[in-house]
């Protein structure tokens, strides 16, 4: 971020036997070629108007629906568990400020009902109770999952409770879709987000 002193300077990082098993298990579709094509999309035109990180993970016209398992909170979390903390070349997960079991999904009862949506909440846990980018990593988590997960899916991004000096502050900022689509304007920021995606797409 270039600032002369960082909000934590020694963060703790977690032993990587302690995080959850990342799994790969989407029936009919090919994951090699899709990540190819999430590389290929991030250099296009993007295909939202504010989707600068479209990647259509779970998006494929070539599969036949009905063979594709569910998206469960596993597979939620292995698309934000790499994200690059702003500070730090070390990843979210590593960090401990997204963990699985703060990743909730609450689906229809119904998931035959096109229509029914599901909804998708993340708490994040920052590693200071004054992380001043609190909201850019929010920002990042809520993008990542927007642009990755179906049309179908609600995202919400908090602080979760009693970890954050600011945190209703912050849960207000990422609540507002129009605080959110004009960060998402701001060239510095974007830059910033980029650099954040960018173990995604390894």
């Amino acid at each position: 971020m270039g600032s002369a002193q960082l909000d934590n300077a020694n963060p703790t990082i977690l032993n990587a036997s302690d995080l959850p098993s990342h799994r790969r298990r989407r029936q009919g579709r090919d994951t090699s070629s899709k990540e190819h094509g999430v590389k290929e999309v991030l250099m296009a035109k993007p295909s939202y108007s504010l989707d600068p990180f479209y990647l259509s993970d779970f998006s494929d016209t070539d599969s036949d629906d009905s063979t594709i398992e569910p998206i469960d909170e596993q597979e939620i979390y292995d698309l934000i568990a790499p994200i690059s903390d702003p500070e730090h070349p070390l990843s979210l997960e590593s960090l401990g400020v997204v963990k699985l079991q703060d990743v909730h999904l609450i689906s229809p009862s119904d998931l035959t009902n096109t229509v029914a949506l599901s909804r998708v909440l993340v708490e994040l846990t920052p590693t200071v109770t004054h992380c001043s980018l609190a909201t850019v990593i929010g920002l990042g988590v809520r993008v990542r999952l927007e642009q990755a997960l179906p049309p179908s899916y609600r995202v919400e991004v908090k602080i979760k409770k009693d970890t954050h000096a600011q945190a209703e502050e912050v849960n207000k900022q990422l609540a507002d879709k129009e605080r959110v689509a004009a960060a998402l304007e701001n060239a510095n920021l974007m830059g910033i987000l980029r650099k954040m995606m960018e173990p995604c797409l390894a």
